[in-house]
């Protein structure tokens, strides 16, 4: 899963320039309204897919794979839903049992009880910043940016087995309008939220 996310021993304390890039990059996204980008996404066993991501905070997003992959997630600001088409079986969990709840904060705090970083990096005019969510047992997020100006630019997830999931965005559209419908889908009576339809 795209955000099925080993945590890593963390960092108490923080440089100068570290605490910077971390300002930098909480300012990022709290001030990010919407993104559409082509992603391409491989997992360090060897799987690979393409698709169009959409983001409209907070809550909300969209991962909609190309075919021949018949998958979709979608945030739609409560629920993280997972959509295997081909099967006609969805999974529902809240947003904040997911690393994906780093994107979609309303008010995205790095240093609060929500999150701890584990580590900073700056080299070559690319900026990545290590992520644990509070709820450690759902994995590692690692966001990687563009510098000067700083863009989101990929992201990689570890989930507790150690597998990684790396999404690159391509020709990334920021702050655009975007249809509220792509992150509905329609539930059925039966819908069971922990759980399957």
């Amino acid at each position: 899963m795209l955000f099925s996310l080993p945590t890593e021993a963390t960092q108490s304390k923080f440089s100068q320039n570290d605490e910077i890039i971390i300002s930098r990059v909480e300012k990022y996204l709290n001030e990010l309204i919407t993104l559409k980008s082509r992603f391409l996404q491989a997992t360090s066993k060897g799987n690979y897919a393409e698709g169009t991501f959409y983001l409209s905070r907070p809550g909300k997003m969209r991962i909609e794979y190309d075919p021949p992959v018949k998958f979709l997630i979608v945030a739609d600001g409560n629920w993280l839903i997972y959509n295997d088409l081909e099967l006609d079986h969805i999974t529902h969990l809240p947003i904040n049992m997911s690393p994906a709840s780093v994107l979609v904060e309303e008010k995205i705090s790095l240093l609060s009880d929500k999150f701890t970083v584990t580590k900073v990096d700056q080299s070559s005019g690319v900026i990545s910043v290590n992520i644990v969510p509070a709820d450690d047992d759902i994995g590692t997020l690692v966001l990687i940016f563009a510098d000067k100006p700083l863009e989101l630019k990929k992201w990689i997830v570890i989930d507790t087995q150690g597998i990684k999931t790396s999404v690159s965005l391509l020709s990334s559209q920021r702050d655009i309008a975007i249809d509220p419908k792509l992150f509905k889908i329609k539930l059925k009576e039966n819908f069971n939220p922990l759980g399957e339809k």
